[in-house]
């Protein structure tokens, strides 16, 4: 992956159901990579290519404990994310009102 800004990376991550099923058990709290990989149908190695992509997008982060690396959701980069989709959100919001304020106005019958 080659985006270099933090929401183009977590896009860039979020475009495969993957990586959101990954996240999803991460909202469930940290887990192990092989406590993530188990229910997926490949490899541990494959499922830790989707963590790096995750990792490098912010959303998650690897700790170190003993032996394993517990992988966690990173509220931040998640953050970003929501915070672009309520802006856009906002806007079509908007824009859907005074497009149905405007068709009652123009059919007071309602028949629009």
């Amino acid at each position: 992956m080659l985006a270099t800004d933090p929401l183009d990376a977590a896009f860039a991550a979020l475009a495969d159901p993957t990586r959101r099923a990954i996240l999803s058990r991460l909202g469930q709290g940290e887990m192990t990579l092989t406590d993530l990989a188990r229910p997926f149908p490949m490899s541990a190695q494959a499922v830790a290519k989707h963590l790096r992509v995750l990792e490098k997008a912010g959303l998650i982060s690897r700790g170190r404990a003993a032996q394993k690396k517990p992988c966690r959701l990173e509220p931040e980069g998640l953050k970003r994310v929501d915070d672009w989709l309520a802006r856009h959100r906002a806007l079509w919001e908007t824009r859907l009102d005074r497009l149905g304020a405007y068709l009652r106005e123009t059919d007071p019958d309602g028949a629009a």
